[in-house]
C-alpha cells in the first residue's frame, strides 16, 4: 500500500514536467548537465507536502519566469538521491519538503520545511516566483 501512495505522490510532482531523480548517479548526471537554474523540489509525504507545497511548485510553474529545469527527488523513499541531491544545497540542514534553487550547479536559495508549513500553497508559490523574478531573468535583466 505505501508503494501505491508514493507513486500517486511522485505523479502529482513528474505529470507537471518535473524530472525525477531517484540514485545518486542520476542526481550528478542531471546536475553536470544543466546550465543556468534549476528548481530542485525535496518532496515527502507528510501533509505540508501535499497540502502546501506540490501545490505551491505547480502554481509556480504558471509563472512566467521561470528556471531553466526542475527536478524532484523523494526524501521518504529514494534516501541516497536526496542525499546526494542535498551535497548541492551547501550548508544548508536537511528539510522536507523543501525547495531549492541553484545556478550553474551552485544554490542560490532555499524555502524550508519552517517556511512552508506556516504558509497556504499560493503564497510559498509568491516566495518561489519572488526568486524566479531575482535568479532566473535572463542574463544582463539581473
Amino acid at each position: 500500500m505505501y508503494d501505491i501512495l508514493t507513486q500517486q505522490i511522485k505523479n502529482e510532482v513528474t505529470k507537471l514536467g518535473v524530472t525525477e531523480l531517484t540514485t545518486p548517479e542520476a542526481v550528478d548526471a542531471f546536475i553536470a548537465g544543466q546550465k543556468g537554474t534549476v528548481l530542485v523540489f525535496v518532496n515527502s509525504v507528510c501533509g505540508c507536502a501535499g497540502g502546501v507545497a506540490r501545490p505551491a511548485l505547480g502554481l509556480s510553474m504558471k509563472h512566467t519566469v521561470r528556471p531553466d529545469a526542475f527536478a524532484t527527488v523523494f526524501a521518504s523513499s529514494d534516501r541516497e538521491a536526496t542525499m546526494r541531491m542535498r551535497s548541492y544545497f551547501t550548508g544548508m540542514p536537511p528539510s522536507s519538503p523543501s525547495f531549492a534553487l541553484l545556478r550553474d550547479s551552485k544554490l542560490v536559495a532555499m524555502v524550508h520545511r519552517s517556511d512552508i508549513e506556516i504558509r497556504d500553497a499560493h503564497d510559498v508559490a509568491q516566495i518561489l516566483t519572488g526568486l524566479f523574478d531575482k535568479y532566473c531573468a535572463k542574463v544582463g535583466q539581473n
